[in-house]
């Protein structure tokens, strides 16, 4: 098995996408489907138009409490920095975690938590450098 990626259905596409879109690019494959691809996963943002194509009530947009999407990045105090200036609220400001990561929180446009990191302590960094390759950057 090969874990490809998380979809997202939401009401409102252009402004979900254009949230992850600061730090992604965004591939558009029908007004109601795009994905954002990284070395590792793929992000794809579906609109509840979609769900037709699964049958009725498969999902709900906006009412996700239960899992957390996470992006690993080269410096979280440094993504903190620059996405104050366009976030109102974090949820949790850079924060070392007892398991070795520094992690930043917040919530996309439709109340998704998100959560940014970067592996701090020795054990992190070699658990992550062992999973995507010790010259990875993101």
């Amino acid at each position: 098995m090969d874990f490809v990626s998380i979809r997202i259905i939401t009401d409102q596409i252009k402004p979900l996408v254009a949230f992850y879109d600061t730090g992604l690019t965004a591939t558009w494959f029908t007004d109601d489907f795009a994905e954002l691809a990284t070395p590792s996963c793929t992000l794809a943002i579906g609109s509840t138009r979609t769900l037709a194509l699964f049958g009725t009530d498969v999902a709900q947009p906006a009412s996700n409490r239960s899992a957390i999407i996470e992006f690993r990045v080269a410096d979280v105090d440094a993504e903190y920095s620059r996405l104050a200036k366009i976030i109102g609220d974090f949820v949790q400001t850079p924060t070392t975690m007892p398991w070795g990561n520094r992690s930043l929180l917040l919530r996309d446009p439709d109340g998704n938590l998100v959560n940014f990191f970067t592996p701090v302590s020795a054990e992190a960094i070699r658990k992550f450098d062992r999973r995507t390759g010790a010259d990875a950057t993101a």
